[in-house]
């Protein structure tokens, strides 16, 4: 039985992915499984629709690894976001993108999971 070697990648490493198209948010799962999901989010300049609000049925905890963003709760609670920052958005939690950075790019780790 042969054992594959786990291969070495970087999170803040988007050149690969950067170039595609800078104008479309990029979603990466890193790790799923049917409990939990990880995934590296890469955000320049994009934000939610005007009157459209995320809605996601299970708890995300995300932090942001570089760049800046402002996430708006539909209480109308806005929350700055800078590098280091992170949050917990429990499941169901009407929220959207209001802003994020494009110099420098915003890089996200998201995890999604059931409580």
């Amino acid at each position: 039985m042969e054992i594959s070697v786990p291969k070495k990648n970087n999170i803040f490493n988007v050149s690969d992915i950067k170039n595609n198209n800078p104008q479309e948010e990029i979603f990466e799962n890193l790790f799923k499984n049917e409990n939990l999901r990880i995934e590296r989010i890469i955000s320049s300049g994009q934000f939610t629709p005007e009157n459209e609000w995320l809605v996601q049925d299970i708890d995300e905890w995300v932090i942001l690894l570089q760049g800046e963003s402002v996430l708006k709760f539909y209480n109308n609670q806005t929350i700055n976001l800078s590098k280091g920052d992170y949050i917990h958005i429990p499941a169901n939690t009407k929220h959207r993108v209001e802003h994020t950075s494009n110099e420098p790019i915003c890089i996200w780790l998201a995890v999604h999971y059931m409580s």
